[in-house]
C-alpha cells in the first residue's frame, strides 16, 4: 500500500488528519503507531480545532522532522535540510490547495461553533478533508523519496 492509501485506511477508521498523516509513517521511523496517534492527537481540526494549519500540514510536518530532525546540538546541516524538505512541502500543498490552514480549504473557520456546523452541514469532513489527507501523505512520500 502507498502511503496515500495507508493514511487514507486510518482517516476513514476515524482518526483526525493530522493522526492519519503522521501513523502512516509511523513503522518507517520506529515509532509506535498508538504513539503516533498520541503526539498528533492535539493537532486535529487546525491544531485543537481552532481551525489555524490543517492537520493534514501538520501531520506531514511531523513526518519530516522524524526524518531530519536535529538530534545533536552541533547539526545545524539535518536541521537546515528538514527546514528545506518543509518548506517545500508547505509551498507544493498550498500550490495545490490555495491554502494551509482550515479555514482556507474549506471555507468556513471550524474554531467557531458557526463554522463547525457548515462544515458538517457540506460534508467536508468526509468529502474535502480525505483528499488533504492523502495529498499530504503522497506528497511527504515522494519529497522523502527525492531527499533518500
Amino acid at each position: 500500500m502507498t502511503k496515500r492509501e495507508v493514511a487514507s485506511e486510518w482517516f476513514s477508521q476515524g482518526f483526525s488528519c493530522s493522526q492519519s498523516v503522521l501513523a502512516a509513517y509511523a513503522e518507517d521511523f520506529g515509532l509506535d503507531p498508538e504513539m503516533a496517534l498520541r503526539v498528533a492527537g492535539a493537532f486535529g481540526g487546525g491544531m485543537g480545532r481552532t481551525g489555524q494549519t490543517c492537520g493534514a500540514v501538520t501531520g506531514a510536518l511531523m513526518v519530516i522532522g522524524l526524518k531530519y530532525g536535529k538530534v545533536k546540538a552541533e547539526d545545524n546541516a539535518t536541521r537546515d535540510k528538514g527546514y528545506a524538505v518543509t518548506a517545500e512541502f508547505m509551498w507544493r500543498f498550498q500550490e495545490r490547495h490555495g491554502a494551509l490552514t482550515c479555514p482556507g480549504l474549506l471555507g468556513y473557520d471550524i474554531g467557531t461553533p458557526e463554522g463547525r456546523a457548515a462544515v458538517q452541514e457540506k460534508k467536508l469532513s468526509s468529502t474535502l478533508c480525505p483528499l488533504l489527507v492523502a495529498d499530504a501523505a503522497e506528497m511527504v512520500e515522494e519529497l522523502l523519496k527525492n531527499e533518500a
